[in-house]
């Protein structure tokens, strides 16, 4: 299995979480974005940095990413394609994404998208928290206890 990032916008409180796993499992990951992102100095990390644009980071995690890799990112359309290959997507709050419930996650967001479009003001997502870190290192331990061997 190999980890891959979506860089952008990728939580500072989960680098430190993320490099944990990296190395005490040898995780071959790659991190993609469109600037320099560092996690942090490992071995078993590759910086893909992609052309600027929207989604080019996306594209590219999802010519990388085979079945059974794992992708952390808050994008839940990039979830649904990487889903569709069979992988796994966990977002930055611990929200594992799977094929019975990333439909629900993309009617809902693309629900909220049409709202703002059409002029409401929805505030958008609560501020990143402590708790949210929690939850997303919980996840990811349980993830990689069930799935690497």
């Amino acid at each position: 299995m190999t980890l891959y990032i979506d860089g952008d916008a990728f939580p500072n409180l989960l680098k430190p979480i993320v490099l944990r796993s990296i190395e005490r499992l040898n995780l071959p990951t790659k991190v993609v974005a469109n600037k320099k992102i560092h996690i942090g100095a490992s071995r078993h990390i590759e910086y893909i940095i992609v052309e600027q644009g929207a989604d080019e980071a996306d594209h590219r995690i999802v010519e990388l990413c085979e079945a059974g890799d794992l992708v952390i990112t808050a994008d839940i359309p990039l979830a649904d394609r990487i889903i569709s290959k069979k992988a796994h997507a966990i977002d930055h709050r611990g929200e594992l994404y799977t094929v019975e419930n990333i439909k629900q996650y993309l009617a809902m967001r693309n629900l909220m998208e049409s709202i703002r479009e059409s002029g409401e003001i929805t505030g958008g997502p609560k501020p990143f928290s402590q708790k949210d870190a929690h939850n997303f290192a919980n996840q990811l331990h349980s993830f990689l206890t069930k799935h690497i061997r």
